[in-house]
């Protein structure tokens, strides 16, 4: 006799703690040899991948020369003889979680999949390409927003300072921006795949509207380095988006298992 959906989900998904543990120490060292191999490439085209991070600066300060002389203009000033070998280490660290994060997420799916049913599994790969696609486009959003973010900040000290960034401060400040934005745009994934799991239900979901947006604003200040209110509404206002647009999609798998069941 055939198995039914639940028993194919109840069968796939029995497994001992330990097992589980296993399971997830497997998916672990994959992911921490995935972020190892990336951090290696940081590492080889590090003065590649400062110049792309060092031009929302170099824009900042050619808007207003009065910053630094013009012949000092875009250049980061170490104040300790650490300092280089330093922000070598974090770029290439950080340059290797974000290249890792399709294996990261895949490695996520295949450690919950067993958990899900047989319909529900066909959802892997466009969970990969979206979670991938949404956290480019958050970092990229980032990278956009950062010269407005630092022209706020600069504006707040006034006339009677000089900013002089050190590598370490600048090069932190724009990598945690962009993985922040990056996070923040996997939001709908994340809710999407908790209404999957029956973790989290849509009605939840709907009826807690004003409590997310207050969540959502909170969540972004702590996130965000910056704190300007720029930053705020350039990461907040998609957060929202994207929570409709999860609420939109359990809408639609409710309509659809409704339809099943009724034809049946």
């Amino acid at each position: 006799m055939a198995m039914t959906e639940t028993e194919t989900r109840s069968e796939e998904s029995r497994m001992t703690l330990m097992e589980h543990l296993t399971e997830l120490r497997r998916r672990l060292i994959i992911s921490f040899i995935a972020i190892a191999i990336g951090a290696v490439i940081g590492w080889i085209f590090y003065t590649n991948i400062t110049d792309v991070l060092i031009d929302p600066y170099c824009d900042v300060v050619a808007d207003d020369s009065s910053i630094i002389p013009e012949d000092e203009q875009c250049q980061l000033y170490a104040r300790s003889p650490l300092e280089f070998f330093n922000i070598k280490l974090t770029v290439a660290g950080y340059t290797g979680l974000i290249l890792a994060m399709p294996v990261i997420l895949w490695q996520m799916w295949r450690f919950v999949a067993p958990g899900l049913y047989s319909h529900e599994k066909r959802y892997a790969y466009p969970f990969i390409g979206s979670a991938v696609g949404l956290f480019a486009l958050g970092a990229g959003l980032a990278y956009w927003s950062v010269p407005k973010a630092l022209n706020w900040l600069i504006d707040q000290g006034g006339d009677n300072f000089q900013e002089l960034f050190a590598p370490s401060e600048y090069f932190g400040f724009i990598i945690k921006m962009m993985l922040a934005f990056g996070i923040g745009f996997e939001f709908p994934i994340a809710l999407i795949f908790l209404q999957l799991l029956g973790v989290v239900q849509n009605e939840t979901l709907r009826n807690g509207r004003q409590y997310a947006i207050v969540g959502i604003v909170a969540m972004v200040a702590i996130i965000t380095p910056s704190g300007d209110p720029f930053t705020l509404a350039v990461l907040s206002v998609p957060m929202y988006l994207f929570y409709e647009i999860a609420i939109l999609f359990g809408r639609i798998r409710i309509r659809r298992a409704k339809k099943a069941a009724d034809a049946t």
